[in-house]
């Protein structure tokens, strides 16, 4: 069959397509298993993800684990070669570096992926044996909590008001081959871990790890999508198509919106999007009322949103017709349970915006008790 000279492949091209399949075909693969809090299992996933691996015949060891970890996963480390730790007088044990290249394993299990390793070691941190371990030949699956992300921490850090000192480069977590989040409901969680707060606690923690969740969820989208990036690119494929997110936050004067553009600014952010803001007006605002509104309003304008103020009597269809026009792919929304406007929108009740807004994900924020502060740092800063 005759092949047209416009449609002959490129030699060039070429070679590198079967170079970049040899790289990937014969190069050791990074798998992480991601949670976005402590307790939520990563560490029985690994193991988990060993055994599966030994089942199908590969030559697993662990070269790292916690020393504090639930005793019911024993039964699993029992299964394995466990190359013993390098102990140190701190309390700190480091990965026996030189044992595991010798060993030379297939696949080798390393927990704990964010710890320094003692003053003594050849690498200051762990997630640098790590390297080495990949560079010699050898599969690697780990595990590290969303706080130890270093460019993460200080979001981590507003949410959950505690720091680490341990931190792993973003870089390194967007370089594994295969990324897995640890996903297990916020009240399994709270109940895993023994905590029984009262109910009004219980709300606040739950909205706590709910926005760690959807952090940690940007995080494997992103490793996903850098991963794509590399096989198009190996490929000579060209990305013609991008993903374009736009997000719609919908203010009010009382809404906690902080949440909400921090949120969306991210989104927006991390998918090259567009982030709007919109506000329908009300027919009576205080003074009060009128200046926390222009407070968020301009938050939103620094937060990079195109920002929108709509005249209507029906705030829902006015919000659903901007969503149309401007093809929003994510709406988010407050809800409250003072009664007036915000009520009224949401009157019967959310499952009514969702409906119509076929085709669109609507995220419901429930507001947070008090006066929120007028602007996100994160959403205004890093944007």
């Amino acid at each position: 069959m005759a092949t047209s000279a416009g449609k002959r492949p490129d030699p060039d091209q070429l070679l590198k397509q079967v170079e970049a399949e040899e790289a990937r075909q014969w190069r050791a693969r990074l798998k992480v298993f991601l949670g976005y809090a402590s307790g939520v299992g990563k560490t029985f996933r690994m193991l988990d993800e060993g055994r599966r691996r030994k089942e199908r015949g590969e030559d697993v060891v662990i070269g790292a684990l916690q020393r504090k970890r639930d005793p019911a996963m024993d039964h699993l480390v029992e299964l394995f070669e466990v190359i013993p730790p390098l102990s140190s007088g701190n309390g700190k044990d480091a990965i026996d570096l030189a044992a595991i290249l010798r060993r030379h394993p297939q696949v080798c299990l390393v927990d704990g992926l964010a710890q320094d390793n003692p003053p003594q070691s050849a690498n200051r941190k762990r997630y640098q044996d790590v390297q080495q371990l990949l560079a010699a030949g050898i599969n690697v699956v780990t595990s590290i909590n969303l706080q130890y992300i270093e460019e993460l921490r200080a979001g981590v850090e507003r949410i959950t008001g505690k720091r680490v000192s341990e931190t792993v480069p973003r870089s390194f977590i967007l370089s594994a081959d295969e990324i897995e989040l640890v996903d297990v409901p916020a009240e399994q969680l709270l109940e895993r871990v023994g905590r029984q707060p009262d109910a009004q606690s219980a709300a606040a923690e739950r909205r706590r790890l709910s926005q760690l969740r959807e952090l940690a969820l940007l995080v494997a989208a992103e490793v996903v999508d850098h991963e794509l990036a590399a096989y198009l690119k190996d490929h000579g494929i060209e990305q013609s198509l991008s993903t374009q997110e736009r997000v719609l936050v919908c203010l009010t004067a009382r809404a906690n919106s902080e949440t909400m553009m921090d949120m969306g600014a991210r989104i927006a952010r991390r998918f090259s999007g567009e982030l709007y803001a919109i506000y329908v007006q009300q027919t009576s605002l205080g003074p009060g009322d009128k200046a926390a509104l222009d407070a968020r309003l301009e938050c939103a304008r620094e937060a990079g949103a195109i920002v929108e103020v709509l005249a209507s009597d029906e705030p829902m269809e006015a919000i659903l017709r901007f969503a149309r026009a401007k093809n929003i792919t994510h709406i988010f929304i407050g809800h409250s349970l003072r009664k007036g406007w915000w009520s009224r929108l949401f009157g019967n009740p959310v499952d009514h915006l969702i409906r119509d807004a076929e085709g669109i994900d609507v995220c419901i924020f429930p507001h947070a008790v008090g006066q929120a502060s007028a602007c996100p740092s994160e959403a205004r800063h890093e944007r």
